[in-house]
């Protein structure tokens, strides 16, 4: 029987398991001996199995810093990135004219109005219209009329919008996209005449033709942008493994962000400039203020409150706008 050389070393039954789940431990092993016998040559720096005569620190003589030998001043990707160096890129994106350009525009003209407002002279009909508080109570059922109007749009517009893409209902689009014509073709104070004629007066048939007559670009932007999607990208992630809810939440929906966010932008605009209509049914808004001024010839009167729709349009528009620009992915922008 032959003495065991001492030079061999023993083998380790968890080399002998990972051989049989089919995965080979000797360039591991490999790696670890030659890490532990090039280590005093290297200390001494005397020429050891890798010492040219020049300090060797294991990189090739190039500056690595953990990203594949390239010299660089960030991380590799955003997820590496710190949260404040996120917010800073997200800024950069608007720009100091997009921020601060309108806003002082529109609170130059609230000046103006008020200006007006105060060195105007108004009689007794006039005041009743703009005193007591009645403008802040008619800016505050504007926005409601807004917000609510708006919510309720994409409520039934984005989910209807992805459901009408899938396959069991893709022949079904055309007739959505028909019925969302209809509902905006149709004139806007005749749809509230109609829809008071058949639900009484109030804040809620106001709400009702609103929403009808905002939804179709959130439905048909939903629908395209859905649409547009490069089929190749969808059976990639198919083919790695991904559900169709997978499928749709990290890949379908977030390159049809952009054209879904436009539509949302349209929308708030028409609901702003269509709740002005709520006064015939009711419902209040900024359009009482007009429409005092027109029936009672009261020119201040209906310029205060046409003054007020517009800036409150611009400034919707200009937070949307900023909306659209923060919640659109950084990989779709151009040069990003």
């Amino acid at each position: 029987m032959s003495e065991q050389d001492p030079r061999r070393r023993p083998r380790d039954p968890a080399e002998d398991r990972e051989t049989a789940r089919g995965h080979d431990p000797a360039p591991e092993r490999l790696a670890r001996t030659a890490t532990r016998y090039e280590g005093p040559h290297r200390a001494r720096g005397d020429g050891g199995p890798q010492d040219d005569g020049r300090e060797d620190d294991g990189r090739d003589g190039r500056e690595d810093d953990g990203r594949d030998g390239r010299e660089g001043d960030g991380p590799r990707d955003e997820h590496d990135a710190p949260r404040g160096g996120r917010v800073e890129r997200a800024t950069r994106r608007i720009g100091w004219r997009k921020l601060t350009f309108l806003p002082l525009v529109l609170a130059l003209a609230l000046l103006g109005t008020w200006l007006y407002y105060d060195t105007a002279t108004l009689d007794v009909i006039a005041r009743n219209s703009l005193g007591g508080g009645n403008i802040w109570l008619r800016v505050r059922q504007h926005i409601q009329l807004t917000v609510i109007s708006t919510f309720f749009v994409l409520v039934i517009a984005i989910p209807l919008g992805i459901l009408l893409t899938r396959q069991r209902l893709r022949k079904a689009a055309p007739v959505a996209v028909a019925f969302a014509n209809i509902g905006q073709a149709t004139p806007a104070l005749g749809l509230l005449a109609l829809l008071v004629i058949w639900l009484g007066t109030g804040e809620f048939p106001a709400l009702v033709g609103i929403i009808i007559y905002a939804i179709l670009p959130v439905l048909s932007n939903t629908i395209a942008g859905l649409r547009a999607n490069d089929p190749t990208l969808l059976e990639a992630a198919r083919g790695i493994g991904m559900s169709p809810l997978m499928v749709l939440g990290r890949v379908e929906l977030p390159l049809a962000v952009p054209l879904i966010l436009s539509g949302v932008r349209t929308a708030l605009v028409l609901n702003v400039g269509t709740a002005t209509l709520a006064t015939f049914g009711g419902g209040g808004g900024l359009g009482d203020i007009i429409t005092a001024g027109i029936t009672n010839q009261r020119m201040s009167v209906l310029v205060i409150g046409s003054i007020l729709t517009i800036v409150l349009a611009l400034l919707v528009d200009w937070l949307a706008s900023l909306a659209e620009l923060l919640l659109r992915p950084r990989g779709l922008e151009v040069g990003s």
